[in-house]
């Protein structure tokens, strides 16, 4: 296991520790709710298909952001050129099971790069966001709305963080 992998599999277990102490840990709450029910508590409180809108809007532009300036996209853009001419050659020689072999490994050999490229954005933005979550969901049981008439807030969230990461990515030329 690289050292990325390493950073982001402990990342990961601290978000989810503190996730997971949500409810057994008032401070932990109390602290995401001070901070939050003022804020975008107030937004979802005014109009909450307004307010969920605006609410996912920052939260996508902020993970964006932290997108471009953590990731080198110049190495990224070389690795994605790299896979895409293996991805070629692959395809040309299908019935050659020995060259295959030596472009698969030449493939794999790519991973540990792309995977500390792409993790390295969540190593800041996965804390920020589960504790989102968790306070979105304490937000949600208090004050039950279907938004756009039809949709729970997960969903709503959802469907409106892809939108709005596909304009930022486009906005910000991400790769």
């Amino acid at each position: 296991m690289n050292k990325g992998m390493k950073v982001m599999l402990l990342v990961t277990l601290v978000s989810l520790g503190i996730a997971a102490l949500w409810n057994s840990v008032p401070i932990i709450k109390n602290s995401i709710h001070y901070i939050l029910d003022p804020t975008a508590g107030s937004l979802l409180n005014f109009n909450a298909n307004l307010g969920l809108l605006i609410i996912t809007a920052i939260v996508s532009l902020a993970i964006a952001l932290v997108q471009k300036y953590t990731v080198d996209a110049d190495e990224m853009k070389k690795i994605k050129e790299e896979q895409k001419i293996l991805k070629e050659e692959m395809a040309k020689f299908k019935a050659h099971p020995e060259k295959m072999l030596e472009l698969q490994k030449r493939q794999m050999a790519m991973i540990p790069k792309t995977w500390d490229l792409t993790m390295k954005p969540l190593i800041y933005t996965s804390l920020p966001i589960i504790l989102f979550f968790r306070w979105f969901n304490d937000y949600f049981i208090t004050n039950p709305v279907k938004f756009f008439g039809i949709m729970s807030w997960i969903w709503a969230y959802l469907i409106l963080s892809i939108i709005f990461s596909i304009i930022f990515r486009k906005l910000l030329k991400l790769p």
